[in-house]
């Protein structure tokens, strides 16, 4: 690969997506509250809802804000406004937040929302400030590397937990390209894959994009509860499952993955957040024909394509040859062929004056290029001087047989800066003194005396974002 990653639009593939879609005829692509779609289907109402969408005066490169999670209709309106050209900036949860972002940084014109069969499209006009508009132009200057490129586009927003969501501008036509492939791969039989991760989130555009590759079936869940994923996993056989630790954790301590028959599983991609090695092992015991998969990526450069070291191993090796890393005082810097245009409310400084991303990883790297998360940079806590890294006493702690979970953080110390602080969820009954001298008693002797927490939670359930990962406190 050269040093320069290019971006490669390809306006022609545009097209072919909807006609490939349209050869594979009946076979199943949308599975949706128990109603199979095919390909076919699927081709159809592309084709339908992009002539609605210009009827209703919808513009190539205007910005339209989908408001939707995983449906039939949403997948078809989504590739719709591709076909058209669009910028795209689906929206899950309504929030004043992210609607104030939306508003104040993407320049949207419409607002879709779409019956989840696909029957009814809605179209209402959006009045925002243009911000970066020129005088007398419809189009904000940061789309016009799009609309120079003929390309559609798409925002995401992160979650916003430290501040304003930002608004992360992608190539639509690139992440199409490189992660939906040819569809060339047809075999007789079908992979049906659960699309956990929000349709707002780059995993969740990761996986439907993955599902097209294969030519397989997107598995669409009412809800995203431990007994509904596994119900469906045994109901429809899902091979793959694309979700995140914190999840995984729910489906242990509730023993669904006993209730529920989730032996058609090959394999688990597991990635949002860092997985603890106490954890890994756990859920290899308890799912031993399923390949654990460290998956791992960003909403600014895209996923990375893969390799753990094996199931039992927190280790993987970025295998993408469309991806180049690096690490600069222990954090992850990576350059993709997916990468993000830029930020629309924020400067691009998290990126490196040659183009790299920081990623705010903290890594190590073996001899052999394998790489393990040991956690956020900024999640680090300042014992006095010392650092302590959540994630290094999570691991440790799960494998107590009291504690179901945990989570780990800092908060302000007058005297040593920070102090470490951890919320648990017990097993079975326990005061809080008695899980403030267990979680004491556990640690000693596996930890430096100063990563020993200074308070200790009973809580009956941790904190998560609606993206199923650990919320931690830094109040």
């Amino acid at each position: 690969m050269s040093d320069e990653l290019d971006r490669r639009d390809a306006p022609d593939r545009r097209d072919e997506l909807a006609e490939r879609f349209a050869r594979l005829g009946d076979r199943p692509a949308v599975i949706d509250k128990g109603r199979t779609h095919s390909y076919g289907d699927l081709a159809r109402a592309i084709r339908t809802t992009a002539d609605r969408l210009r009827e209703r005066g919808v513009a190539p490169h205007e910005a339209v804000v989908l408001n939707a999670d995983f449906s039939f209709g949403s997948i078809a309106t989504l590739l719709a406004l591709y076909l058209n050209r669009n910028v795209v900036v689906p929206l899950v949860a309504f929030t004043e937040g992210a609607l104030r972002t939306v508003n104040d940084s993407c320049a949207p014109r419409h607002l879709v929302k779409v019956a989840d069969d696909g029957s009814e499209l809605v179209v209402e006009p959006m009045a925002a400030a243009d911000p970066g508009t020129e005088s007398g132009a419809s189009t904000p200057e940061a789309y016009r590397p799009l609309v120079e490129a003929g390309a559609a586009g798409l925002v995401l927003l992160s979650s916003g937990s430290t501040g304003a969501p930002k608004a992360i501008l992608h190539n639509l036509d690139t992440l199409v390209a490189e992660k939906a492939g040819s569809g060339d791969r047809v075999g007789s039989r079908t992979t049906n894959i659960l699309m956990f991760l929000l349709f707002d989130h780059i995993g969740g555009i990761n996986s439907l994009l993955g599902v097209f590759k294969v030519n397989g079936t997107a598995v669409l869940p009412a809800r995203r509860t431990p007994e509904e994923i596994c119900a469906l996993i045994e109901e429809h056989g899902i091979r793959l499952l694309p979700t995140s630790p914190t999840f995984l954790n729910l489906i242990l301590i509730g023993d669904y993955h006993r209730k529920h028959d989730l032996s058609s599983l090959r394999m688990i991609s597991y990635g949002t957040e860092p997985m603890p090695e106490e954890l890994l092992r756990r859920l290899h015991t308890a799912l031993p024909r399923a390949r654990l998969l460290q998956t791992f990526g960003t909403s600014e450069t895209g996923i990375s394509a893969t390799t753990s070291e094996s199931s039992e191993s927190t280790y993987f090796r970025i295998s993408d040859e469309n991806v180049r890393y690096r690490i600069v005082d222990g954090e992850l810097q990576l350059k993709s062929r997916t990468q993000f245009m830029g930020y629309l409310n924020y400067p691009d400084d998290s990126l490196t004056e040659d183009g790299w991303f920081r990623t705010g990883d903290l890594v190590e790297e073996k001899e052999d290029g394998f790489l393990k998360v040991k956690g956020r940079a900024k999640e680090v806590i300042n014992v006095g001087g010392e650092k302590v890294l959540p994630l290094e006493l999570e691991s440790i702690l799960l494998g107590s047989p009291l504690i179901d979970d945990c989570v780990v953080y800092g908060r302000p110390n007058s005297i040593t800066g920070q102090s470490v602080c951890v919320d648990v969820k017990p097993s079975g009954p326990m005061t809080r003194a008695e899980a403030r001298r267990h979680v004491r008693e556990f640690l000693e002797g596996k930890v430096e005396p100063f990563k020993l927490p200074a308070k200790v939670n009973l809580v009956e359930e941790l904190r998560m974002s609606e993206r199923f990962k650990k919320q931690r406190i830094r109040a």
